[in-house]
Order: C-alpha cells, then structure tokens, then sequence
C-alpha cells in the first residue's frame, strides 16, 4: 500500500492512495486499488494498461542500454520472446495471449476494471497486440474520492493452447468478481496470518532491524509460497537477474526456514529436485559418471551455465540437496517422502561420489575427489575442496543410513527400491568406506583446514589496497588472474564449518574463521549470513552483527548495485537463518536439535518459531535465558548447552544461560 499528497504544477493538490495485491490463495489473481482524491476542482485522467514490456518497441517504453558484461543479469534475448495469439476485448474486459517463441510455453493475460465516482467520467479503451490500455477521463470535483479497482488474471502452461488458457483467464476473472474485494482481501489477510504465526522473527528494542526482517520473510513468502512444485528461483519471481534459473542456493540458504516454518512447502520444493532426477542421471552419464549428478545452474533439469569452471565443475550440489532432503525428514518426520521415492536420490547421489572418488594408498587408504570447484567461484577446477568433501562424506553416510533404515521400518517399501535400483549390500558397504576414508585436509603449521589441496600455495592478493571501484572482483579481473590467488568470492571452508560443525573442534572452527575471513570479498551476497553466523559461534560478537547488518540490507539499500534485477532470495534466506543458528545458536545435525545462543551485546531478545515433527515451539533467547513454548501440537525435545529439554503443550520451559558464548578480543 501507498499513500500520498501530490501537489501539481498548477497548484492544484491531489490525495493517491493505492494497493497492490497477488494473492497468495487464488493462483492466478492480483488486485489493484487506485484511489484519487482531489482536494481541489480537476480534471484527472487515470490510465490502466497491460503491457508486454519484453516485446513492446516504442518510444515511450524503449529500454535503456546497459554498460558493460554483468554474469548476475539476465541474458539479453534477440527478436520477440512472445509470439501473440490472440486479443479478446469485450465489455472492458482485455486479454491478452502469447506463445513463447522459444519453449513454445503459452500464457494469457487479462484485465477487467470497475469504478466508483459520483462524478462525471469516461472511458476510452485502445488495444494492441503489445498493449492494452483503458484511459478513465473524470470531471472531479474537491473532495470527491475516485475509486478504481483492477482486476488481473494470469495464466500459464507447458502444452495447453492460448485459447484454453484465454477461457481460463476469463473464469478467473468472473469468479473473483463474483467473491469481491473484501472476500480477497479477507482470504489474503488470512493466509498472512498464518504465515506470520509460523514464520515471524521478533527483534525486541530493535524497530529498524525488526522492520528489514520482517521485509526479508516476506521477500521469503513470495519468493516460496506458491512455488507448487516449481522449484525457486534465485531471485524468485521479483525481477529477471539469471534468467529465472535455479542454483544450489535454494537447499542451503531457502531450505532451512521453509523446513522449519513451512513444512509442506519444502516438501515441494525436495519434490521438484527429485522431478529432475533422471535429468541429473542423464547429466553425470554425460560426465562419464555413474548414479546422478544435478546441474549447477537450471531451469528445466539440464545444465544451463556456458561457464563449467565457476559453475558446472561445482558437483557440491549433489550433496547439498541430499544435506536438504535430509534435514527436511529429520525435522519433519517424513519418512514416506523417502519410501514413495526421493530414496533414489540419495542412492543415486552416492554412486556418482563413490564413483568420482579415487582411493590412493599412503600408509591406510585415503579416499580423494578430485577436479572440482567448491562454493568459491574464485577458486576453480582444483583437488579435495574440503566443503565437497566434506558434504560428500555426509552425503555417502546418509545414503548407507537411509538404505538400512528402509530395510528396518519398511521392507516392501525398501524391496521395492532394491528392484528398481538394482542396490546391492556390497555397494552400500563401498559408500560407508568411502565416507569414513574421505580425505579432510589440514595443515599442521598453519593449523587450519586448507580450501583445497593447493590453495595455501597461492599468492594471497592484497584485499586492502584494492580500489573499492574494482569491486566485485570478477567485473574487473580475468578470471585466471584472480584465479592464482588466494582470494575468495564468498565463505566456503566457513560454510562447512556450519553445515557440517560436529566434525569440527571449536579451535579449529576460530582458526579457519580468522584465517578466511582476511580472504572473503563479500562478492557474493551468500557470504555475509554465514561469515555472521560463525563469527558468532567463535566469539567475535561485533564483526558477527556487523555481516549481519550487510545481509539484513542488501537488497534493502542495494548494497551490491543490482537488487533492481531482483531480490537475493537466498540472502532473505539466511536472514532466519542468521537469527535461528546466528544469534540463536541453534544446530540441526542428524535431527538433534541443540541451541548455544550468541545474542548481540545491549539487545534485549529475539524470538522465533520451529515447527519439529508437526509441534511448533516458540524459542525466546534473552541475555540470561532461554524459553520455550509450545504453540502449536504436543511436544519437542532440544537440546541446550548439553541438557537436555522437553517441551510440552501449556508449559513453558526455561533454561538459564551463563553468558552468551566465547568472546575474542576484537581490538
């Protein structure tokens, strides 16, 4: 909603207020509200207009040129994008039908109009195959409010025709105008409700911050909400940046929040990867792998990036949906998602690292994975990236776990796989020594987990004396010069070091932490949470609500210059995840909940929700204590410091802290 006074050249002043609704509970359906107000004699002219910007060639909507090569925006598209099919126009109602040149996807588009004036008025309407406009002419007297209500329906299909989704577009239409504007406005402020019930992050004492989380969730839900088994995109539905194409950020950065706020909703998002799975089959056959091995970065199941070095070569992927799915059916209890068949993935994940693996014998056997790039696209193509082996030794554990517990709890269901997988005992023995053989690089001088096994005999580039206007690095450098140094586009070691943190002693995570963060750029907006989150595990309390900050507003101030191409949904993301696992302190490793809160000096609490096994628990995290609350359900057991602490249905639960954690000395 927006509200303003508006004062015109000519003195006279107008009252606008307006509001603009997609519904979440109505798939096809938004709503827009213009009221006009003159507080002086007028005459207003209000034009509504449907547009197809991509194609549209005029004067008036030209586009402007963009300055030079930007890999974040998307690719520029010759010739028309959308064919048109068809133009219905009949008592106000417009609509509009196009078939994509390209992928021969259909939609159709509609607008419908009604307005209230006790005023004289007229309409003229204009229609095009590109545009459609309506133009209201009121004779407004002062104080007189005009008010006008658009409705918009939207349609779209793989292999339906423009005229079936034109009659679609048309019964959108007469059904929303049959509910009327408070019936949609009622059902859109009903699922809000609930959303916020489930998913809101209370900041105490904070009203700027609490305001920009609350942005960023909401960001989230659009992003999320009606994804219906369409996967999100990494700017979701907010802007074209990467062409609508989906990456590994979504099952890191996305995945925990819909996990433990919005169940059903991960549900759909683990059951679109599982969609694509005989794509990644086809995909790792096409590599000369065995089993399955999802792209980096797609639209359709099939790799999309003309970069194998930053992109293709990143096979962490597997093991970040598998690291996804199982964090899913931990928390949720979903074991018949894996029986009905998301099983294969893990199976078919597993067989691409063992087979990708080699074994190399110096003393006892060492398990290498070789010629692959980690989170850093400023570190490409190199041997045992410590985050891929690391969540590919996690990846082979879960397989060889899930295997043997289908075989315990549901023999048919397990039966049932062996046949159509063709498992074997002895290849599940193979992913469990493999796992347990994994080699995890460490250097004993500098006492820290090397990024991969050459990267600490790179030169380290010179961060500080780096001109800001050269920033991000990959506008400004060839990628071989940044390349042969030890720089970093965003946190990857550091990333391991929270997915995976149970395999890390507390010196080790302080010592990667120091030895990295003097080495991230922040080039990529999936650095700042994770660098805020570890800095607060290890103790630097300042530098952890400084990223914070960087991530809280980065697309709120624009800090990296191209929100405009659309919201960093995985940044949104690792908001609640930088107030759950950040401040909160909270772990998921194999289902066990555990919480060691670092909550920022001078704040007074933070609040937020968990849904675990269908019970929600409100957690409060105060200076001193911690509270928990059911809201929703029975019970839930986690774990605080050590104890351990049931929760129950009316009776709230409260641990005292000692403290907030380590501090380090940050002078």
């Amino acid at each position: 909603e927006r509200e303003c006074e508006w004062r015109m050249p000519s003195g006279k002043r107008i009252h606008i207020r307006t509001s603009r609704l997609v519904s979440f509970t109505e798939r096809h359906l938004a709503l827009l509200e213009y009221e006009v107000t003159p507080l002086d004699d007028a005459s207003i002219i209000i034009s509504s207009q449907l547009m197809n910007r991509q194609d549209l060639r005029d004067d008036l909507h030209a586009k402007p040129e963009e300055e030079g090569f930007d890999p974040r925006k998307a690719e520029t598209v010759e010739g028309r994008v959308l064919e048109p099919k068809a133009k219905h126009e009949r008592e106000g109602r417009v609509i509009l039908g196009y078939r994509a040149v390209n992928s021969g996807m259909t939609i159709a588009v509609g607008m419908e109009h009604a307005i209230e004036t006790d005023d004289e008025w007229s309409c003229v309407s204009h229609v095009e195959e590109d545009l459609a406009k309506h133009v209201f002419r009121i004779e407004a007297k002062a104080g007189n409010r005009i008010r006008l209500t658009k409705w918009a329906s939207y349609h779209t299909a793989r292999h339906v025709p423009v005229r079936e989704l034109v009659d679609r577009s048309k019964r959108t239409l007469d059904r929303a105008k049959g509910l009327g504007v408070d019936a949609v406005r009622a059902a859109q402020r009903e699922w809000l409700d609930d959303f916020w019930s489930r998913s809101d992050v209370e900041v105490d004492g904070q009203a700027a911050l609490q305001q920009a989380v609350r942005w960023n969730l909401f960001a989230l839900a659009q992003a999320s909400a009606r994804t219906d088994g369409g996967g999100i995109a990494a700017k979701g539905v907010s802007g074209s940046g990467y062409g609508g194409h989906y990456f590994w950020d979504t099952e890191v950065y996305v995945m925990p929040f819909l996990t433990y706020t919005s169940p059903g909703v991960a549900r759909n998002v683990l059951r679109f990867r599982e969609g694509m799975l005989q794509a990644a089959r086809d995909r790792a056959s096409e590599m000369n792998q065995l089993g399955a091995l999802y792209p980096w970065r797609t639209i359709n199941g099939q790799e999309s990036s003309a970069y194998y070095a930053a992109s293709t070569a990143q096979y962490h992927i597997d093991a970040d949906i598998v690291h996804a799915l199982m964090q899913y059916v931990e928390a949720t209890g979903d074991a018949e998602l894996l029986a009905r068949g998301a099983i294969d993935i893990l199976v078919e994940t597993a067989r691409m690292w063992e087979d990708l693996g080699f074994w190399r014998t110096n003393g006892s056997p060492v398990f290498h994975i070789h010629g692959v790039t980690g989170p850093d696209e400023y570190t490409t193509v190199v041997n045992d990236n410590l985050y891929t082996n690391v969540m590919a030794r996690a990846n082979l554990w879960a397989a060889a776990r899930a295997v043997e517990r289908l075989r315990e709890e549901d023999p048919a269901a397990h039966e049932r796989m062996v046949s159509r997988l063709g498992v074997t005992d002895a290849e599940v023995v193979e992913w469990m020594r493999a796992a347990d053989g994994m080699h995890i690089p460490f250097d004993d001088e500098l006492r820290v987990h090397p990024q991969d096994a050459q990267f600490l005999e790179r030169e380290v580039w010179d961060l500080a004396n780096t001109p800001a206007e050269h920033r991000p690095l990959l506008l400004h450098f060839h990628p071989l010069v940044i390349y042969r140094f030890q720089v970093l586009k965003q946190a990857d070691v550091v990333l391991a070091l929270l997915l995976q943190g149970q395999h890390f002693t507390p010196e080790e995570k302080q010592r990667d932490f120091e030895y990295y963060d003097a080495l991230t750029t922040g080039d990529s907006t999936l650095s700042a949470v994770v660098q805020s989150i570890i800095a607060a595990e290890v103790g630097y309390r300042d530098l952890a609500l400084e990223y914070h900050l960087d991530a809280l507003y980065v697309d709120l101030a624009n800090l990296h210059g191209n929100t405009p191409d659309g919201v960093h949904v995985a940044s949104t993301g690792g908001i609640w995840l930088a107030y759950a696992a950040g401040f909160g302190g909270m772990r998921d490793h194999d289902g066990e909940i555990s919480f060691d809160p670092r909550l920022p000096e001078g704040w007074e609490g933070i609040t937020f929700r968990m849904t675990l096994r269908g019970t929600r628990i409100r957690v409060r995290v105060q200076q001193d204590a911690m509270t928990f609350t059911v809201e929703e359900g029975s019970d839930a057991v986690v774990w605080v410091r050590g104890e351990r602490v049931l929760v129950r249905d009316g009776r709230p639960v409260t641990v005292d802290l000692d403290g907030q954690g380590p501090l380090v000395d940050e002078s």
